[in-house]
Parts: structure tokens; sequence; C-alpha cells
């Protein structure tokens, strides 16, 4: 039986906007263990599922698809997004400012 977990990525520090942040991931868990490899040093196992990453547009379709698959799954709770406020040089000089005026 796999376990896998559900989850919503976060934005990646090297991006400014919220592109790609509107998916779901679903990620198989590690079901063997990594061992060192003692001609080479390297960390590695046989279990190829780490490396499948599955992609859905909304949630419930990511749910559906576990179900189908009797795949075990764990939904990561998805996080709050901060309010964006579009901002303009012409609030800089508003006469309601609530900070004050530093420069």
């Amino acid at each position: 039986m796999r376990f896998a977990r559900i989850y919503s990525p976060p934005k990646s520090a090297m991006q400014s906007g919220q592109g790609r942040t509107d998916e779901w991931v679903l990620e198989f868990a590690l079901s063997e263990r990594k061992l060192i490899d003692p001609q080479t040093g390297w960390y590695g196992s046989g279990d190829t599922g780490r490396q499948v990453r599955l992609r859905f547009d909304t949630l419930e379709d990511a749910e559906a698809y576990a179900k189908a698959e009797d795949i075990t799954y764990e939904v990561e709770a998805r996080r709050q997004r901060p309010a964006i406020r579009p901002k303009a040089y012409a609030d800089n000089f508003r006469t309601d400012r609530l900070s004050n005026w530093t420069h």
C-alpha cells in the first residue's frame, strides 16, 4: 500500500507573483529506506515512486485520483495568501497617510 501527501506548493523564492500556486501536487512518500552504496558512497534506494510528482488543478481531482488508485493520502492545509493591495506612486504624497514621511 502506497502513502502520498497532497499539498499546494508554495511560491518559489525566485518569483514575485502567485503563478503556479493554484495547483495541487500528489507526492509519494518514501517506501524504502535509503542506503549508502559501498562502491560510490552515494545515497540511493530502489524506490522510484519518490520521483513521481503528479499535478492537479483542484484538490478534489487529486483526492479522486488517490481514491481511484487506492492510495492512502494526507492533505496538508493550504496556507493563507496575503492580501495584495495595489500601490501607486501618488500614494507617497497623500495627505491622509498613516505613517510619517521618512525622507
